[in-house]
Parts: structure tokens; C-alpha cells; sequence
């Protein structure tokens, strides 16, 4: 099967799936296939009772629903999405812009990466855009213990974090109040990532910011959406 085919199905099966379980689907979806990666960029995704609740200010009981929902229907999403795959989901990171009604799905794969596949664009410069997140890291936790990225097209942008929670994170995960740290790490990280200057090493405006944690393994996922490519004038 074709990676357009793949991508193709992947984004019927999903459309399908999050219409059954969440009331209403998105009006797009655009698949990105970098193995072991597997990154979905929902657009026009919110369920008529949560406009609802998002006029009256509710934000917060939406994402905490949707984060339980997922939670509950993580393995049937793996499992479907396995199926179109070819390959087994071991893995799934979900983040939400309730403001542009917007989303990321992020599939980890048991394939190995795929060579060739993460090549970055000889106007970016990878490692100063490390030193840039790890910095911003470092202000709300620590410096990362490890510290990967991926350019997954002109638009996608995958960082993977690892070794990053403190002892205080740590202690709020063991006793059950990791919901509580995911709602509160994400506008704060959000913020200081807005702040990182990291757009003029990407040469490309930062669109959007996502991310979520496996806080029990201490790894989180960012997805940056980019603009275009900007020309130097």
C-alpha cells in the first residue's frame, strides 16, 4: 500500500472513530507518516455541547473530558490505527487548541525509524534549536536529560523530551494528580516557548504548539505546525 493510500485511510478511519466517540469529526485531517511516527492535525474538531461550554468560559471541563475520553478509548484508536497502518501502535499523545478548534494526534509505531526519513533543511539549525528548547525547558522544570527532534515535512516539527519532570512532578504523578500537572504544564510551556525565539532559527512562523506526557516513563512529545518558509530578503 502506498504512504497517499495509508494516509488516505488513516484519515477515513479517524474521521469515522472520533465522530462515533466524540459526537462530531473534524472538517480535515492531514497524515504525516515518518516511522515510528504516526502525527494527525485535526482542524474544525469541537462537539456542538462544547462550543456550548466554551462560550460560557468552561475550557477547562472540555480538555479534562477529552483527556479522560481518550484515555478510555486509547486502545481501540490504537488498534484501528494499527490495522490501516500495516504495523502495531504502541503509543498515543493527544493535545487540544480549543480557540482554533484544532488538535494533535500523535501515534508511536514499533517500526524503526526510517532512514533517511528526518533529514533537516540546511538553513535550520538543529542543534541551536535544542539549546533554545532545553532552555525553555529549564524554566519550568529542568534541562532535559534527553533531547531528540524530527522534521517530519516543511509543516511538522516532532521533539521528543525525556528525563524532564522534577521531584515535586514527580510526587503529584504518584499520587494521582497528573491531569492537574498535564492542564497546568501546557499554557505555561506554551508561554515559554512563544518566548524561546525559536522562529528565526526554524526561518518559519510557529503556527500552532502542542504537546503531551507519558508522565509515568518521565517523556513528553511537541509538535510545532509551521507556516512557510520564509524568504530572505
Amino acid at each position: 500500500m502506498s504512504g497517499k493510500s495509508t494516509e488516505a485511510n488513516i484519515t477515513g478511519f479517524l474521521s469515522t472513530f472520533l465522530r462515533t466517540h466524540f459526537g462530531k469529526g473534524p472538517t480535515s485531517i492531514r497524515v504525516t507518516i515518518q516511522k515510528p511516527y504516526v502525527v494527525m492535525h485535526l482542524k474544525g474538531f469541537m462537539a456542538p455541547m462544547e462550543a456550548i461550554l466554551c462560550r460560557q468560559g468552561e475550557e477547562k471541563r472540555i480538555l479534562e473530558t477529552r483527556d479522560l475520553l481518550m484515555q478510555e478509548i486509547g486502545p481501540l484508536l490504537m488498534e484501528g490505527l494499527g490495522e490501516q497502518l500495516g504495523d502495531t501502535v504502541t503509543d498515543l499523545f493527544a493535545d487540544w487548541n480549543l480557540d482554533e478548534r484544532t488538535g494533535i494526534i500523535i501515534g508511536l509505531t514499533g517500526a524503526a525509524p526510517e532512514e533517511n526519513g528526518f533529514s533537516w533543511p540546511d538553513e535550520v539549525d538543529k542543534e541551536e534549536l535544542h539549546k533554545r528548547v532545553a532552555q525553555a525547558n529549564a524554566k519550568s522544570q529542568k534541562v532535559p536529560g534527553f533531547l531528540d527532534s524530527f522534521w517530519l515535512n516543511d509543516r511538522t516539527v516532532l521533539i521528543k523530551r525525556a528525563d524532564i519532570l522534577v521531584e515535586i512532578e514527580k510526587e503529584l504523578v504518584r499520587q494521582g494528580y497528573d491531569e492537574v500537572l498535564r492542564l497546568v504544564k501546557r499554557p505555561l510551556e506554551r508561554k515559554l516557548f512563544k518566548e524561546a525565539g525559536l522562529e528565526p532559527i526554524l526561518r518559519r512562523d510557529i503556527e500552532e504548539v502542542y504537546m503531551d506526557w507519558e508522565f509515568d516513563l518521565d517523556v513528553g512529545y511537541i509538535v510545532f505546525i509551521l507556516g512557510p518558509a520564509r524568504t530572505e530578503t
